[in-house]
C-alpha cells in the first residue's frame, strides 16, 4: 500500500493519538517509528475492520477473540470483565463477540476474527459444549494453528485447552445441602441435552439421588432462561418436590416465579439451589442459594493458557478443573414437615451416604 485514503489515515490517527504522518509512515514500513507506535496503528487498523497493507498481512494482530454466547445471563459479563482485564494487562485488545438472534453465528465471528489476523480466540460458554451444534469453525482454529482456550466443559476431540468448573461437584454440594436439610423430594433444572456441563451435572445428581435412596427424582431440561426454568419447575411441582437445584442463577430465578404462581413460598414450600453466583442475585427476593463459579481465576487461568500457546506455538487440549463454592443464602431451609409425614416411602434412609 502506497497511497491510503485521507480518511483511514484521520481515523487511525485519530485512535491512536499521533499524527496522520506517524500512521502513514506504518502503513508505508518507513524507518522512525517506535515499534510501540507501530504495533498501536497496527492494532487500531485491525479494530476499525481496515485492511492491512499487502506487505504487514503476515502478522497477526493484538487482537484476542472474546465470544460469547449470550450478555443477557450475568455470568458471561461477568466471565468477559475477568478476560479482558487479563487480556488488557498483557497488552492485548479484547474484541467482544456475541451471538444474537438473527445476527452472526460463531462461524462468522472467527471468519472475521481471522481476516484481522487475531492473535487468539476465548470461547466463553457456546458450540464447543453442545453435542449436536457446529464444530466446523473449531477445527479450523485449529487447522490455522490460532491459539484457542475454551471455558466450561467441551465436547471431546476438540483439541483445544480447556478451564472449567467441577461440574460433578457442583451438582454434589447442591444435592448434599438439601438433603442435611431433610429434602426428600428433590429435583434438577439443567439445560439442553446435549450440553456438556448440564450432562455431567445430571450424571452427578443420578449418583447421589441414588445414593440417597430416592424414588422421586425428576429431571427437567429447560432453555437457559427464566421461561426455562419457570416452565420445568411448574411440572416438578405437581410431582410434589420441595427442592430444585437449577444448573444456572437464570433458571433459579424462573423456579421461584413457578413457585410463586403455585401459591407457594421460597423456601418454606419449596427451596431453590442456583448455579453461578451472578453479583446481583444477594439482593432478590429471597436472596439465592447458588454454587458459585471461581470466575476471577478460571478467567485468568484462560488467558495464562492462551498466552502459553502463543510463546510456546503448542496446545495441550488438558482440562483444568475448578473447584466451586456453595453459597447458602435465603432460598433454602428446611423441609416442610409434612412432606416426610406424607410420604414415608419416598426414600430408603434418611440420610445421605457419604
Amino acid at each position: 500500500m502506497t497511497r491510503t485514503p485521507a480518511r483511514r489515515l484521520a481515523a487511525v490517527a485519530q485512535k491512536v493519538g499521533v499524527s496522520e504522518a506517524t500512521v502513514s509512515r506504518v502503513l508505508n514500513g518507513k524507518p522512525g517509528v517506535s515499534d510501540g507506535t507501530r504495533e498501536a496503528v497496527l492494532t487500531a487498523l485491525d479494530v476499525l475492520g481496515y485492511e492491512r497493507p499487502t506487505q504487514l498481512r503476515g502478522e497477526r494482530a493484538r487482537l484476542i477473540g472474546l465470544v460469547l454466547p449470550e450478555l443477557q445471563n450475568p455470568i458471561f459479563p461477568a466471565f468477559a470483565e475477568v478476560i479482558g482485564g487479563a487480556l488488557a494487562q498483557r497488552g492485548f485488545t479484547p474484541v467482544l463477540c456475541t451471538r444474537t438472534a438473527g445476527g452472526l453465528s460463531e462461524a462468522d465471528y472467527v471468519d472475521m476474527l481471522l481476516d484481522q489476523h487475531a492473535s487468539g480466540v476465548v470461547f466463553a460458554g457456546g458450540h464447543f459444549a453442545e453435542l449436536t451444534a457446529p464444530h466446523e469453525h473449531y477445527r479450523l482454529l485449529h487447522s490455522r494453528r490460532i491459539p484457542v482456550v475454551l471455558v466450561n466443559a467441551a465436547i471431546d476431540n476438540l483439541e483445544f485447552p480447556c478451564v472449567s468448573t467441577d461440574d460433578a461437584i457442583a451438582a454434589a454440594q447442591a444435592f448434599r445441602h438439601l438433603a442435611s436439610l431433610g429434602h426428600e423430594r428433590i429435583g434438577l433444572v439443567v439445560g439442553p441435552e446435549d450440553h456438556m456441563p448440564s450432562r455431567r451435572k445430571l450424571a452427578a445428581f443420578t449418583e447421589h439421588a441414588g445414593r440417597a435412596g430416592l424414588t422421586v427424582a425428576p429431571v427437567e431440561h429447560a432453555l437457559f432462561s427464566l421461561e426455562g426454568g419457570q416452565a420445568a419447575t411448574s411440572r416438578m411441582l405437581r410431582l410434589g418436590v420441595t427442592g430444585v437445584i437449577c444448573g444456572s442463577d437464570v433458571l433459579a430465578l424462573g423456579a421461584i416465579r413457578a413457585v410463586r404462581r403455585a401459591g407457594l413460598s421460597v423456601p418454606a414450600d419449596v427451596s431453590v439451589v442456583g448455579y453461578d453466583d451472578s453479583a446481583w442475585l444477594n439482593s432478590t427476593d429471597p436472596p439465592l442459594t447458588t454454587v458459585r463459579q471461581p470466575i476471577e481465576a478460571m478467567g485468568k487461568a484462560a488467558v495464562a493458557l492462551l498466552v502459553g500457546q502463543m510463546e510456546s506455538a503448542a496446545a495441550y487440549p488438558e482440562e483444568l478443573l475448578f473447584e466451586p463454592e456453595l453459597v447458602v443464602r435465603g432460598s433454602t431451609g428446611p423441609a416442610p414437615a409434612s412432606a416426610t409425614a406424607d410420604n414415608p416411602d419416598v426414600r430408603g434412609n434418611g440420610a445421605v451416604r457419604p
